[in-house]
């Protein structure tokens, strides 16, 4: 590992606690470089004295930074920096999907509507036929039962198969987190009236269809109708009691 030079002649960051200032120096020598992906940290002692950071400070800093998932403790090898990958870096997201409510609730929503119809909308222009038949599989299987828990995991698997077409890991990512299990369980639990897995079905065969196409302008636009009258409806609701489950969750 190339040595890491003391930061003595520059200005520290002057926001936030003395660990949250580590942080930023330690994301800093990842983003200039002087720290690699999969490269061994120096000695928490010496990464301590040439930061010009406690040894507590910096092992409260290293510790965040590892649940972050920037860093990896090895079990008698000692702290390296991860891969960096972005479903690594981004699998809190789903923390803050799976335990908000209300208003924020519906504001999740809106940013899943905006990145899934885009996501599909770049899966459309480059899915191969191996996932379309894989997206294919999904919506036969969903249209093949009523079982509201088969229902929503196949619909799971079918939205992130389409995610996955579209090529953008980070972006994949995002919606990993905002498509959890929980999160949509959460939100169809509450949304439940007659006929709603017929239009789920509906919605799903206007996706696969523009898939299908090739037309990535009709796959966003069957994506954002699909996400966006859930998310109109649950804003209508955002200042109503949790509606009792019965069952019958309306994947989308």
């Amino acid at each position: 590992m190339d040595e890491i030079p003391a930061r003595n002649g520059e200005a520290a960051p002057q926001k936030g606690t003395v660990t949250q200032r580590a942080i930023e120096q330690i994301k800093a020598l990842i983003g200039e470089g002087r720290l690699e992906p999969g490269e061994r940290l120096p000695t928490e002692r010496d990464l301590a004295a040439r930061l010009g950071i406690s040894r507590s400070s910096m092992r409260e800093a290293i510790r965040a930074l590892t649940v972050m998932g920037v860093l990896e403790a090895r079990h008698g090898s000692g702290i390296y920096v991860t891969q960096l990958e972005a479903g690594d870096l981004l699998e809190t997201f789903g923390v803050v999907a799976d335990l908000s409510r209300g208003p924020r609730l519906a504001e999740l929503l809106e940013v899943r509507r905006i990145l899934e119809s885009t996501a599909t909308a770049l899966a459309a222009a480059r899915i191969t036929p191996e996932q379309l038949a894989e997206v294919e599989k999904h919506l036969t299987a969903m249209n093949a039962t009523d079982d509201p828990e088969e229902i929503l995991a196949h619909d799971l698997a079918f939205h992130r198969e389409i995610t996955a077409a579209a090529g953008n890991d980070s972006m994949a990512a995002i919606l990993e987190g905002l498509s959890s299990r929980t999160f949509r369980a959460r939100v169809w639990r509450a949304y439940q009236e007659e006929g709603a897995f017929t239009r789920t079905r509906r919605e799903h065969a206007a996706i696969h269809r523009a898939l299908v196409a090739h037309d990535p302008e009709a796959a966003r636009a069957a994506a954002a109708a699909h996400v966006g009258e859930v998310e109109q409806w649950l804003r209508g609701q955002a200042a109503s009691p949790p509606a009792r489950s019965t069952g019958d969750e309306r994947p989308a």
